[in-house]
């Protein structure tokens, strides 16, 4: 893969439960990170005495991070009451050159900041909350 514009990394989120997913306004920085745990059936009859994990047995999380420019748009406006009213909707991961990632995800942490003579930022980080989707980029 060759190298990407990291602007082109975005998260979106549907508005209104309608499938139209719109890119949260003002970030300038965005993470994602996947993971899952391990089971670890390791017994006696190990071979060599190496460990050993159950395939497919552990819990998958992925988590979402960014940072921005406030704008209080409707994705700001959204994302607050998202968090205040704890729901899980669906969110969208645009990942340049490898695909899109969709699903439910908890708003876990809202920050805000601001200086004297800067501008005001925020902090967002988003939690999985049930199965998520991938399709390849093409």
């Amino acid at each position: 893969m060759a190298a990407q514009n990291g602007k082109d990394l975005l998260i979106k989120v549907d508005l209104t439960g309608d499938g139209q997913f719109h890119t949260m306004a003002g970030l300038r920085a965005t993470r994602v990170s996947f993971n899952a745990e391990s089971v670890d059936v390791t017994s006696l009859e190990s071979a060599g005495g190496w460990r050993e994990l159950l395939a497919g047995a552990g819990v998958k999380t992925a988590a979402i991070s960014g940072s921005g420019v406030f704008k209080d748009s409707d994705t700001d406006e959204r994302a607050r009451q998202i968090f205040f009213d704890g729901e899980t909707p669906a969110f969208q991961v645009i990942i340049p050159d490898f695909g899109v990632v969709q699903g439910p995800f908890q708003v876990t942490a809202i920050e805000y900041a601001g200086s004297h003579n800067g501008e005001a930022t925020y902090e967002l980080a988003l939690a999985s909350a049930g199965q998520l989707s991938f399709v390849a980029a093409v």
